[in-house]
């Protein structure tokens, strides 16, 4: 047989599965609430891949290997999770919230998290992003370099927040 057919084969068969999910290569600090939300995210993919195994229809093994491979992916990250409370501190540090102004005065108010709880849109932000790395370690009234691929912006930190 070609080695053209065999290879054509396996490709069929690889096809089939799910694209594993990358880990990053960054410690995987996580603040308490962090490490609430990857408890759950592994719960709830626990259940349904028992929902799913159950009905073991043909037309389910794909969505049962996605859940197989996000599975794998969370339980890994539950594995490795650091958890970092903050605490009191004149540093910024994970679990801070931080409030900054930049050189147009636009004020923002963010918090340091892990990257699985990243949410840009309600103000988390990964401890490992430009703007996290800027932020980390600063202290009030410091002003810092967010280095943005639009270019760099000078923010000012303006307070640290335990809440």
């Amino acid at each position: 047989m070609s080695r053209a057919f065999v290879n054509e084969d396996n490709a069929a068969a690889q096809a089939d599965q799910p694209v594993e999910r990358q880990v990053s290569t960054q410690p995987n600090y996580v603040t308490p609430a962090g490490l609430v939300q990857l408890q759950t995210r592994v719960a709830e993919l626990q259940a349904l891949h028992g929902q799913q195994s159950q009905r073991a229809e043909q037309a389910d093994k794909q969505r049962i290997a996605d859940i197989e491979r996000d599975l794998r992916y969370f339980n890994q990250r539950l594995q490795s999770a650091q958890v970092v409370a903050p605490t009191a501190t004149d540093q910024v540090r994970i679990g801070h919230w931080v409030t900054f102004v930049d050189e147009q005065d636009h004020q923002q108010q963010v918090q340091l998290v892990g990257e699985d709880q990243a949410d840009a849109a309600n103000g988390l932000v990964n401890w490992g992003s430009p703007l996290g790395r800027a932020l980390l370690g600063a202290k009030v009234g410091d002003e810092v370099t967010w280095k943005r691929p639009v270019g760099d912006l000078a923010i000012e930190v303006l307070a640290i927040d335990l809440r």
